[in-house]
């Protein structure tokens, strides 16, 4: 079974940067769907991001648009978001997901925050 492994979370002030890592423990080439997600204590766990099986098609959330940034390395079986301009806002737990499906569908079950796979998360924390 799939599995995810996140990293890369940490404490930033306003306006910095992060990279975030998901590691999948499978080939993710060619098959899986991936996105990124966040939640906080007080809000339901919204998407941020999500990419097609090869790349190709991306999708962000307006609030993280031009902000941030979803690309994966099938090589390394590597789902990536690059968080710049960090906002207080951003501050959350931010989780990895994975859907074995075209890029449709896989926008579907992203928009129900209901992908097939999940990690455990990472925190990311900004501060004013």
């Amino acid at each position: 079974q799939m599995q995810l492994v996140e990293s890369g979370g940490g404490s930033v002030q306003a306006g910095g940067s992060l990279r975030l890592s998901c590691e999948a423990s499978e080939s993710t080439g060619g098959v899986y769907c991936m996105a990124w997600f966040r939640q906080d204590s007080a809000k339901e766990r919204e998407g941020v991001a999500v990419i097609s099986t090869g790349g190709g098609t991306t999708y962000h959330d307006p609030s993280v648009q031009d902000r941030f940034k979803i690309s994966r390395d099938d090589d390394k079986n590597t789902l990536y978001l690059q968080m710049d301009s960090l906002k207080p806002e951003d501050t959350a737990m931010y989780y990895c997901a994975a859907e074995p499906s075209l890029f449709t569908h896989c926008f579907e079950r992203f928009r129900e925050a209901a992908l097939g796979y999940w990690g455990e998360g990472t925190q990311v924390t900004v501060s004013s």
